[in-house]
């Protein structure tokens, strides 16, 4: 179907946020948002999502970028003239006055009539489940009741977008569940654009028509549930989206993938042949199953086989940590419990292996030569060789590159010819690939099968004859 103009209520396009401390919180950040959908912006803290919706709310001013509603400028209108109305995590609601007055707020406000109110506060009520609580005071509601009343004095004045900010996260588990159902009807119902805001990958999933996945201020992926969930686009989406089993792979030609020392049919092309790709294996997408050693079958129905290190009962299925017999980790998800120590044989079809590009394959960073032997790049001076800048003078801009193996952490930050804080891990079934936030801001990439925790700091040592130097290309 082709997509029309009209079809988008908000259109959000390359806005940047950054604070006085010189931070960017978004980073051009694009997204047009149809009308009457469920839309959710999902990731972890500080990766800007309540940002952005601050941003459409009119509590933040972006840095630059524009936003659109019904194609009109939404930026130039003040909080309390958008069509728009915000359902908060705290719930935000006026301790002096019960549950019929904080509902009908809105509508005194901008004068409706008596009955008119007593007609909408009833029926909002309603929607929400809250008839009969008119009267009572707010302060004697529980946490579910409260929200609810915050949700019934949101959609009232009957915006054209509700916002929502993680407005179920103070809940319990139960009620939590309970409220995303009464969401979902909601927003069937009332047929207007939802926004959501959440850190939790289950709700997001169970909600959305779309989910926003974000990182750092930067969407790095937009797509149905489904998509997300199967076909992530890079490394951080499969990870942040449930259990992952993520692996180092070479597309050996369309269709033929080799990963964990075996060859697997697949059903991804485009890659070209004898490229470095990554896969993702969902643990539930391993068949499992107790190996028979005297089987003659089973020697060839196995792709890989190995000895189940932990089985840990989920409440809906169990799940194995598999340690297979050429040295790979990996997670495994099935109703029947496999025992540690058990001998297991797995099977992964073709259409269960998500085949992704590789976001990098060796860490570079741009510099200058100072000297006959010394260059300067992440704000540190290094001593390299003369061999290593042939060709190159002093002054000259350079491009530093270097492997992952190339660098060593230490426990002791102040030990290293440089510090850094462990940003994000990444296990890819035998070794760990981190992310590692340099004093500069700048990030270095390191492979290691030491573990360490996030949040770490660490210092950070380079084997400086790994390094490759070459003139920057203007």
């Amino acid at each position: 179907m082709v997509q029309t103009h009209s079809d988008y209520i908000i259109e959000i396009q390359h806005v940047s946020k950054c604070f006085a401390d010189g931070k960017y919180v978004l980073s051009d950040v694009s997204l047009n948002i149809r009308r009457g959908e469920f839309v959710t912006i999902l990731g972890p803290s500080g990766c800007g999502k309540t940002t952005l919706l601050r941003c459409l709310g009119g509590f933040l001013q972006p840095t630059s970028g524009t936003i659109t509603l019904n194609s009109q400028d939404l930026l130039s209108l003040p909080a309390h003239k958008r069509p728009i109305n915000t359902v908060f995590q705290k719930y935000a609601l006026f301790p002096h006055l019960n549950v019929y007055d904080n509902v009908a707020f809105g509508l005194k406000l901008r004068g409706v009539e008596r009955q008119e109110i007593n007609r909408q506060v009833k029926k909002a009520l309603k929607m929400v489940g809250m008839t009969d609580y008119e009267w009572r005071d707010v302060n004697s509601l529980s946490g579910g009741q409260q929200q609810r009343v915050a949700f019934a004095r949101a959609i009232i004045n009957k915006p054209d977008v509700l916002l929502l900010d993680e407005p179920l996260a103070a809940l319990d588990l139960k009620m939590r569940k309970d409220m995303q159902l009464e969401l979902r009807e909601m927003h069937r119902q009332l047929g207007i654009t939802f926004i959501y805001v959440t850190h939790d990958q289950e709700e997001a999933l169970t909600l959305s028509d779309r989910v926003v996945v974000m990182r750092e201020g930067q969407i790095q992926q937009i797509g149905t549930p489904t998509d997300i969930y199967n076909e992530p686009q890079n490394c951080f989406v499969a990870d942040f989206i449930g259990e992952s089993n993520i692996l180092d792979a070479t597309m050996i030609k369309d269709e033929l993938v080799h990963f964990c020392d075996v060859d697997f049919p697949c059903v991804d092309k485009g890659f070209g042949e004898m490229q470095a790709v990554d896969v993702v294996l969902r643990p539930e997408d391993i068949y499992i199953a107790e190996y028979q050693q005297d089987n003659k079958a089973h020697e060839n129905l196995w792709q890989l086989k190995g000895e189940v290190k932990s089985c840990i009962f989920k409440g809906v299925h169990y799940e194995m940590a598999v340690l297979t017999d050429n040295g790979y980790e990996l997670l495994v998800q099935d109703y029947h419990a496999f025992e540690a120590g058990t001998y297991v044989g797995l099977l992964i079809k073709p259409e269960d292996i998500q085949v992704m590009k590789k976001e990098r394959t060796e860490n570079t960073f741009l510099g200058e030569v100072l000297s006959d032997n010394q260059i300067r790049f992440l704000d540190t001076k290094w001593q390299v060789s003369a061999e290593q800048l042939t060709g190159l003078t002093v002054g000259d801009a350079i491009v530093v590159s270097f492997g992952f193996d190339a660098v060593v952490l230490e426990d002791d930050f102040a030990e290293g010819q440089l510090s850094g804080e462990v940003h994000f891990i990444l296990y890819k079934g035998n070794y760990y690939h981190l992310t590692i936030r340099s004093e500069s801001s700048e990030d270095i990439f390191v492979n290691t099968t030491d573990v360490w925790d996030d949040g770490d700091q660490v210092g950070i040592h380079l084997d400086t004859d790994k390094i490759r130097i070459k003139k920057q290309e203007i």
